[in-house]
Formats: C-alpha cells, structure tokens, sequence
C-alpha cells in the first residue's frame, strides 16, 4: 500500500530542476553557436557512441583516461534541436518539481545523473554496434518519471481534450497516462528503428530505474516527512 508523501515542512524552491533546465539550454545555446560541421564532431565527442564505449580493443585505462564512460553523463546535456531539448525540459519540469520537493534536491540530482547514465549505458548495450551518439536527457527524464509514479501513485494530471469545437480541461489519474507512456517505449523498442531518433531503451531503462530508486528511498523520506 502507497501513502502519498507529504511533508510537514515548507516546499523548497526546485533549485536543482531550474539549474538542469538552465544547463540544457546554456549549452544549448553553446552548441548551436558552432558551424554545422563542429557541431557533428561535438556531439560525437561528448555523447555516448555505443561502438566507442563497448570497443574491447581499447584498453581499460585508455577508455578511463579518455573519458568514455564519462560521456554517459555528458550525454544527458547536449541536445540535438530545439524540439528534442523542449520535450525533454517540459517533462523535466512537470515531473520534476514535484519529485524535487518529495526527494530533496541532492536526492533529486543523484535520481538524474545516476539514473540516467545507467540508462544511457543500457541503451549503448543495445545498440554495441552503433557509431551514432545516444545523447539528450531522455533517460534522466524518464528515471525522474518513473520515481514521480512510485512516489505519487494516487496523483492526477491535468489534460487538455478537444471536445467538438472546445477544449476540455480534464484530470486523469497518473498511473494511466504514465502507464500509456510507458507502453509506448516498449512498444516502439520493437518495431520502431533499431537506431534512428530516439534511443527507446534507453528510455524504459530509465522509466525502471527511477521507479526502483525512489521506492527504496521511501521508508527515508516517510521518516523525514514526519519530522
């Protein structure tokens, strides 16, 4: 049985998704700046290329010295377009803020980075083959997704339907629309292309992931809601 966690303290200021959302649109910003052709070199260098990161031929202190592995990090923050940055900021920001002020900013940064390196490094592990960089905080999005449903299983979203020639604002439980979401990445890691946009993997990894970390950090953050 979930309880919804509420605290008894006064809700912080979401620093920490204000200072991801700023960091993806700095370096954004950055990386649009520069010619077409360093922009390609750029984000093969500081996204995760799944050829690079499994190549056994390179030794181990050569890929710790190069910074291979920490590329599934770096990867989080670079963007392809301005689509692929706003889809990923305004999941950020509507799941975020919420697991932010449930978890605690380090708790919440720990959730994003963590979460969502080891997502990237499963979605590399699908695609061993790929020379093309998995980059973009998808996999982080989706971990703070996932720990939003285990922290909020009874919450409601609020949803915009066209109803005839109106729009209707409904609120639909979370559970559902997350759970459609969700099928969705499982869905499209089967018959969508192997390697194209979106690295699917990586995002169901993610979805898992946030779940299994927040559910373990509950019995903690019931303890300290009730201080």
């Amino acid at each position: 049985m979930f309880v919804q966690l509420q605290s008894r303290r006064k809700p912080r200021p979401p620093w920490a998704t204000v200072l991801l959302v700023a960091t993806c649109v700095t370096l954004f910003l950055w990386l649009v700046a520069e010619p077409l052709a360093g922009r390609g070199v750029l984000l093969s260098y500081w996204g995760t290329v799944p050829a690079t990161l499994f190549d056994s031929r390179v030794p181990w202190l050569t890929q710790l010295l190069e910074l291979r592995f920490a590329r599934l990090i770096t990867a989080l923050f670079i963007h392809a377009d301005w689509i692929h940055l706003t889809t990923n900021l305004l999941f950020l920001v509507i799941f975020g803020v919420p697991a932010e002020r449930a978890l605690g900013a380090g708790r919440f940064l720990f959730l994003f980075i963590v979460g969502g390196a080891l997502a990237n490094l499963v979605g590399a592990w699908t695609l061993a083959a790929v020379n093309s960089p998995i980059i973009g905080s998808s996999g982080a999005v989706s971990s703070v997704v996932g720990a939003y449903l285990a922290l909020y299983p009874r919450a409601r979203l609020g949803l915009v339907l066209p109803l005839g020639v109106f729009l209707e604002f409904v609120r639909v439980p979370a559970p559902l629309l997350i759970g459609f979401w969700a099928m969705l990445q499982v869905l499209f890691a089967f018959v969508g292309p192997t390697f194209g946009a979106v690295a699917w993997w990586t995002h169901i990894a993610g979805f898992l992931l946030g779940i299994v970390i927040a559910l373990a950090w509950r019995p903690a953050l019931a303890r300290r809601a009730r201080n």
